[in-house]
């Protein structure tokens, strides 16, 4: 393998080591801390930047392995059509197997690289817009426990207004009974007095004005 595979192989295994520690069950304060520091560091961004100038000569290297496999297999088909009834050449089919193997070796190596670039960008800001979410749901939620509450302080303070104010409505339906009764009463000490003025008018001869008595 020369020097460039090698790299490219060392750069895949950078990025699933970097996935499996992206996608791995943390805490969730460790997990934010994690995310702000790759988010926000500029050593980070730097070193970003060179990925994505690496990712580029990957793709060059996907474009030239490519190329290469289907310059490989098509030689290996015509080497297959030319060989028909002719007695086969052991170490000619060994190196032209070999060299299809390297080439889709070097396809699948640098295609899959490009992939899990992909893969990981977008999995890094979706679990990165997870935190913000979640910040905001608990700040929601946070202001909504403290409203609710405030409400409820009102609420408390309504209804014990609402049972002094049912009490002073009873107390004065009750002075209002008082006041009829003493009305009826009254109305009734009134006629009785009335009756008992006639009657002792009738007894003495004199009947005089009711009203003047």
């Amino acid at each position: 393998m020369t020097i460039y595979y090698s790299l490219t192989f060392m750069l895949l295994a950078a990025e699933m080591i970097t996935f499996c520690a992206l996608v791995a069950p943390l805490p969730y304060v460790l997990k934010k801390r994690l995310f702000q520091f790759l988010s926000e560091s500029k050593i980070v961004a730097k070193i970003a930047y060179g990925l994505k100038i690496s990712f580029i000569f990957v793709a060059i290297l996907f474009a030239d392995a490519l190329q290469r496999m289907f310059r490989v297999t098509a030689e290996s088909d015509l080497a297959k059509s030319n060989k028909q009834g002719m007695v086969s050449d052991i170490r000619t089919d060994t190196g032209i197997a070999a060299r299809k193997f390297y080439a889709q070796r070097n396809v699948y190596l640098t295609g899959f690289c490009l992939f899990l670039s992909l893969v990981l960008t977008r999995t890094f800001y979706i679990i990165l817009d997870l935190i913000h979410t979640q910040e905001e749901y608990a700040k929601l939620k946070k202001a909504t426990t403290s409203s609710s509450r405030t409400n409820g302080g009102q609420s408390e303070d309504q209804a014990k207004e609402i049972v002094t104010l049912k009490k002073q409505l009873e107390e004065a339906k009750k002075q209002q009974r008082d006041f009829e009764i003493l009305k009826k009463q009254a109305a009734q000490n009134n006629s009785e007095y009335d009756r008992l003025a006639t009657e002792l008018n009738d007894l003495t001869g004199n009947k005089s004005n009711k009203r003047v008595d």
